[in-house]
């Protein structure tokens, strides 16, 4: 087995007006016990202090680079966040590296998460893409985010560069990071989101939130669950779950609002062969109606909790 020591990581983190949070990601990233090769913090038309801390990080850190992009005008999450990384993506210096990670910058991890969590990969030779635990800290204690153990967490979407060229990358549109991680078990990967002190993530916004509001977030969420092409039998179970967790009953009910307001609107979804038939199946699954159509090896026996 590889050193881990010797694993090349590269990270691109789009950031917007960030910096209220941006220097404690900074700190977590350059704390790390395994720390990238190359970071690009691209600012994304910052209004705020968020390029002058990105500069300071990179004038002590020379492996940390600042991308500076024109302001478009307006905060574009989903396809806007994925034009900005691969602005930056399209300006990686690193010729050899094994991961690619896009980043948020309101995110805090512990100082082992990247060693953690390439071991599992060094471990699972299917493992593609992978990430810890979302908790959020935004109204006091910390909250777990609720997920599928085989979604990768978007604000550390953490992937093997060979998994990242077969997914062809991220769609640049809303909802890009479920997509990435569906295409992946298509092509033969495993996605997983692991329980592990050591992986935690502190997100300093609520999941699905949105600079104009929760309702707007989630709204915007279901347009995605609608783009990305899931099942309408799946999408009422998925909204009534998240009625149950903050912000209670309001953020299903946006998603599913969301969802078949694209529907009666005919919006353009996700074409690509197979992947419908392979998302149904694996939303089937889930409601225990049917079987996904992957059948991807099984992992070490005890490897994930």
């Amino acid at each position: 087995m590889t050193d881990i020591r010797q694993r090349r990581i590269v990270i691109v983190a789009p950031v917007r007006d960030e910096a209220r949070y941006l220097q404690g990601t900074i700190d977590a990233i350059t704390q790390q016990k395994l720390q990238p090769v190359e970071w690009l913090l691209v600012d994304d038309g910052s209004t705020d202090e968020t390029y002058a801390i990105a500069q300071r990080a990179s004038q002590e850190y020379p492996w940390i680079r600042v991308i500076k992009r024109q302001n478009r005008g307006v905060r574009a999450v989903g396809p806007g966040v994925v034009e900005a990384f691969y602005f930056g993506y399209d300006q990686i210096a690193t010729q050899e590296y094994d991961y690619i990670c896009k980043m948020d910058g309101d995110i805090e991890i512990g100082p082992e998460y990247f060693s953690t969590l390439v071991e599992y990969f060094e471990k699972d030779q299917y493992l593609g893409a992978a990430s810890g635990k979302v908790f959020n800290d935004e109204d006091g204690p910390l909250t777990e985010e609720r997920h599928s153990d085989e979604m990768v967490a978007g604000m550390v979407n953490f992937y093997r560069r060979e998994c990242f060229a077969a997914i062809g990358g991220f769609v640049r549109q809303v909802h890009w990071d479920g997509i990435a991680y569906h295409k992946a078990r298509i092509t033969g990967w495993r996605t997983r989101s692991i329980r592990n002190p050591k992986l935690q993530i502190i997100h300093k916004r609520l999941m699905g939130s949105s600079h104009k509001g929760i309702w707007h977030g989630r709204r915007r969420w279901g347009k995605g669950q609608y783009f990305m092409g899931t099942h309408p039998v799946y999408i009422i179970p998925l909204g009534m779950y998240r009625m149950t967790e903050k912000p209670y009953i309001i953020g299903g009910l946006g998603i599913i609002c969301g969802y078949f307001k694209s529907m009666l609107e005919k919006m353009p979804r996700y074409e690509e062969p197979g992947f419908r038939a392979s998302l149904h199946a694996w939303q089937f699954e889930k409601l225990r109606i049917g079987r996904r159509l992957e059948r991807i090896p099984d992992p070490p026996a005890g490897l994930y909790p």
